[in-house]
């Protein structure tokens, strides 16, 4: 039996082409849909469309569902075939506006509206008071609400399709008991900054309406503006926000540095999409790393003969 199977459905025709070897799965923590790329080979019995809902399993374990979007023909015997899960739908744009709901209510909502399929969507607890989303992307809208939750909770959630069903999931409860190191990769390089979304003082502010006067509330790390100067996020907030529990929320996320590591040919796992945790052990030069870290988006190549990984992670702490 193959290990891959690709199925595919128009109409009341169910299709099991001939698929060319290499068939890519890419998916993302945030703001894209997942995504499955293949080539099939052109025949006569082949009625593809664009619109066509396509299954893959990976030895009989189900990997993607979602419809094909995209058709290149360059080759005369081959179609090469883009297609996305529900994601895809949060690129239309839209408007809303919603009073006392959480990421969650909001993500129910929406994907009523548009007749997406919700599974296992976790309460994300946080009641957002009032918000004005006005001619944005739905990724766009969900992320500010996830952001928001993330900013008063210090809790992330990410949000992916499952097999053809919209999974809202505390990132805590995505880690995986996989290690990763040089000998199960090809390749990797990694990044550490404090460039890009390190902040050691936050500063917010918000207008009282009743005394008419500006309220700040600031948050700071001392010993790391000695160590690396002052590095300012500000931002105004609205009434009936916590200023001060939203400033510490703020710090505690973005006082310290990025690291970013790329890992290349890395030995497949079906479990790691974007927003898995994986243990990393490497060792690089003086600093020692042994921890979990944040898949921001993975790249699957499946054949009958292996099945690789390309994987960029954030966050980590790192050990001396």
């Amino acid at each position: 039996m193959a290990k891959t199977q690709l199925i595919i459905q128009n109409g009341k025709t169910i299709m099991e082409p001939v698929v060319e070897e290499g068939i890519v799965w890419e998916t993302a923590r945030k703001g894209v849909p997942g995504k499955l790329t293949f080539s099939v080979v052109k025949d006569k019995a082949l009625k593809l469309e664009e619109g066509n809902a396509v299954r893959f399993l990976y030895k009989g374990k189900k990997i993607f569902f979602g419809f094909v979007f995209t058709k290149k023909q360059s080759k005369k015997e081959l179609i090469q075939v883009t297609c996305y899960d529900q994601l895809r739908y949060f690129k239309n744009k839209d408007t809303y506006v919603y009073k006392n709901k959480t990421a969650s209510e909001f993500i129910k909502m929406m994907a009523a509206d548009y007749r997406l399929n919700t599974g296992k969507v976790e309460s994300t607890g946080f009641k957002i008071k009032s918000r004005v989303e006005d001619n944005k992307e739905l990724f766009g809208m969900m992320q500010n609400a996830l952001d928001l939750t993330l900013d008063n909770t210090r809790k992330m959630f990410v949000l992916y399709d499952d097999f053809g069903a919209l999974t809202l999931q505390n990132i805590e409860s995505m880690k995986l008991n996989l290690m990763i190191d040089e000998e199960t990769g090809e390749s990797f390089d990694y990044t550490s900054s404090i460039d890009s979304n390190t902040y050691n003082k936050i500063k917010l502010a918000r207008e009282n309406k009743k005394t008419g006067k500006r309220e700040i509330f600031i948050a700071q790390d001392s010993k790391n503006m000695n160590n690396w100067g002052v590095l300012q996020h500000f931002e105004t907030i609205q009434e009936g926000v916590n200023g001060k529990a939203n400033a510490d929320a703020l710090l505690a996320l973005h006082n310290r540095k990025s690291r970013n590591l790329n890992m290349n040919r890395v030995f497949g796992d079906t479990r790691v999409r974007g927003g898995s945790s994986v243990i990393v052990k490497l060792n690089l030069d003086d600093v020692k790393l042994l921890n979990y870290m944040v898949v921001d988006n993975v790249k699957h190549t499946f054949k009958e003969s292996e099945h690789v990984m390309d994987l960029k992670l954030i966050g980590g702490d790192f050990v001396a």
